[in-house]
């Protein structure tokens, strides 16, 4: 017989982890705060009984099937999204309308209120479907139901299904709605002290049916130029694992103990989730003025329980006065997408002809939003903070895994930025896994969602896809192709703009195969101007410098030759790789420093006079360019 937990009266809940069916009867409440709430069956909500999530609180269900939950009541979670009116969120509800029926609603954006007090929110006002601004203030909130859109299985930018203010989302489809304008001070939860509006992130209240079990999400097929996408996202009341959700409906198999994957199934999607980013300065609603674009992210790690890769979006940008920006590059920004918060919408790219993926209970966890747990919403604020300890703290979840005996590094990369014509930036990404191969590999490797763009850069490794994040097995003899596309002769400017657990090599290289040149672009930047068309063949990212044998660093100090004449009182210094030297530098044995030359350049031959130094033992120290240090020792005498 099922147990079932009766909710009568007010009940304030810390961590409750409940084998059992949940029921809050007519007129009464559970309140909770900054935890989490297991209920392993279903829920079951009365008419006016309420379940309120306070202050980054969740809930969890362990029910393997369909969703069973049910009721007229409502649950009550917050989340925050844009505030600027301009501006679109990829969103994807919690909750459903209540029904008496057993099972998952649709939700429609009447679901979505503005937070008054601890427990309470008033309905928003739906604008009219011409009205195009949200506006929130100290005692209203107005939607813009004009915004409100929908992506199901289609290829085209016409394809959207307007929603409005219908209650038509079905259970994982994802939906588009645009920010507000203004600001509302109001702080309805005062342990948490969030403002509704601060005039940076407009709070909403989720209410209504909880979605719980297994929900299926429609893909179609991505073959050819406009592949098939679906938009989606988390449907529950609680972070989810997106890795999981990735890896097991793209044909692998996950290893719930160890976190060990393996392929071998059949994919409907191609791996890769696609999250739409704008551009916090928007101020136009016209298509021609949109500034955003989609990140891309690849659960690419050794196993399930560890982060992937995420490349931020690339986007043109333009001034207030609508013309095209040149005066310098911008892109998207860099998120911690592992764990996928309540709300979160993101798209994903069939790779059948028709099917479903399916969202599980089984992926629920329980995280907080920030970036230390790798968990964040596409809004205003953001954090490039890096991840310092290795290993998880423990996150509840569903599935029963020890996140502890994990790490919470991300795999060996690095990114590289191209900038092209000095008006927008590419963000691409090579990892390093040893599961991987140097072809394409789903989940691994990630196609760009903008491959349109008029000017790009991509890694060519399957036909004429244009893929942003490459993840193979790591050799120091690598060749990497670079593929550069451009509707104009443009100028491509690349360095390597990010270094994330990468000690694999100490150099990293453009190779420019038509004029044999070597770029460093660890350090430095590379520049090319290349003439309209697609070239896949031209460049490739290397680890040596062919033409340079002494690749060691240690090797390469080596050839710097110093010598004391003291004859003549000078120190010569020989430079037969004519490396750039920025300084020179010697000490005696004190520490003190005697000498002090800049920039001296890239000569063969350097000549210091040692005539007012006295008799003893100094230390030269000679730093280049490229970050080379060498130390040299000479004894100087009088004769």
């Amino acid at each position: 017989m099922k147990k079932i937990l009766l909710i009568f009266g007010v009940v304030y809940l810390g961590l409750l982890d409940l084998n059992a069916q949940m029921y809050v009867s007519p007129n009464s409440y559970v309140f909770v705060n900054d935890q989490y709430v297991y209920v392993t069956q279903d829920v079951n909500l009365a008419n006016n009984g309420n379940f309120y999530l306070r202050n980054s609180s969740q809930l969890l269900q362990g029910t393997s099937g369909s969703g069973t939950n049910t009721g007229l009541g409502n649950l009550s979670i917050f989340q925050e999204g844009t505030s600027n009116n301009f501006g679109y969120n990829y969103w994807c509800s919690p909750v459903g309308v209540p029904s008496a029926s057993t099972g998952n609603s649709s939700f429609g954006i009447t679901r979505l209120f503005r937070p008054t007090t601890i427990t309470t929110s008033v309905a928003p006002t739906i604008l009219p479907a011409g009205q195009s601004n949200g506006v929130a203030t100290n005692s209203s909130l107005s939607i813009a139901q004009k915004w409100i859109y929908k992506f199901v299985q289609s290829n085209q930018y016409g394809q959207w299904t307007y929603v409005g203010n219908a209650n038509t989302i079905a259970p994982g489809e994802g939906f588009t709605m645009k920010g507000v304008s203004g600001s509302d001070n109001t702080v309805a939860d005062v342990t948490e002290g969030k403002e509704n509006n601060p005039s940076n992130n407009q709070r909403y209240d989720f209410r209504g049916l909880p979605n719980d079990g297994t929900i299926n999400i429609p893909v179609g097929n991505s073959a050819g130029p406009n592949p098939n996408r679906t938009l989606t996202g988390n449907p529950y009341p609680s972070a989810i694992n997106l890795n999981l959700f990735l890896l097991e409906n793209s044909g692998y198999t996950v290893d719930y103990s160890t976190g060990a994957v393996t392929s071998g199934g059949s994919a409907v999607i191609d791996g890769n989730a696609y999250f739409w980013e704008h551009s916090k300065s928007a101020n136009s609603h016209l298509l021609i003025n949109y500034v955003g674009g989609y990140g891309t992210y690849a659960p690419n790690n050794v196993n399930a329980f560890s982060p992937g890769t995420y490349t931020a979006p690339t986007w043109n940008t333009y001034n207030e006065d609508g013309t095209l920006n040149v005066t310098g590059a911008s892109s998207g920004s860099t998120y911690k997408r592992m764990f996928a918060p309540v709300g979160q919408g993101f798209k994903v790219q069939g790779v059948v002809a028709s099917g479903n993926a399916q969202m599980k209970n089984i992926y629920r966890v329980f995280t907080k939003e920030s970036v230390a747990n790798n968990s964040q919403f596409e809004r205003v604020v953001n954090s490039t903070a890096s991840v310092q300890s290795d290993k998880w703290e423990n996150v509840p979840n569903v599935a029963g895994v020890d996140y502890t005996q994990f790490s919470k590094r991300e795999v060996p990369q690095f990114k590289i930025h191209t900038i092209m014509n000095n008006q927008y930036t590419r963000e691409t990404a090579v990892a390093f896994n040893n599961n991987a191969t140097d072809g394409f590999d789903l989940v691994m490797d990630a196609v760009t969602s903008e491959s349109t763009l008029p000017k790009d850069v991509y890694f060519p490794l399957d036909g004429n896809k244009q893929f942003v994040i490459n993840t193979l097995a790591f050799d120091e003899d690598k060749k990497i192709p670079l593929a550069f596309k451009a509707d104009e002769e443009t100028t491509f400017t690349i360095t390597v703009s990010e270094l994330i657990n990468f000690d694999l090599a100490d150099n990293i290289y453009v190779h420019d195969k038509v004029a044999d040149t070597y770029h460093d672009i660890k350090n430095s930047t590379f520049s090319a101007d290349l003439p309209a068309g697609v070239n896949k063949d031209r460049f490739e990212i290397t680890f040596k410098d062919a033409n340079n044998t002494l690749v060691n660093p240690s090797e390469i100090a080596n050839t710097f030759q110093v010598y004391q004449n003291n004859d003549n009182s000078s120190l010569t210094i020989f430079n037969s790789l004519n490396k750039d030297v920025v300084s020179l530098n010697l000490y005696d044995v004190t520490g003190k420093r005697v000498i002090s030359k800049y920039n001296l350049g890239t000569d063969e031959q350097y000549e210091i006079s040692t005539s007012g130094l006295s008799d003893g033992i100094y230390i030269v120290k000679l730093e280049t360019k490229d970050n080379l240090n060498v130390d040299k020792k000479v004894s100087i005498y009088k004769k």
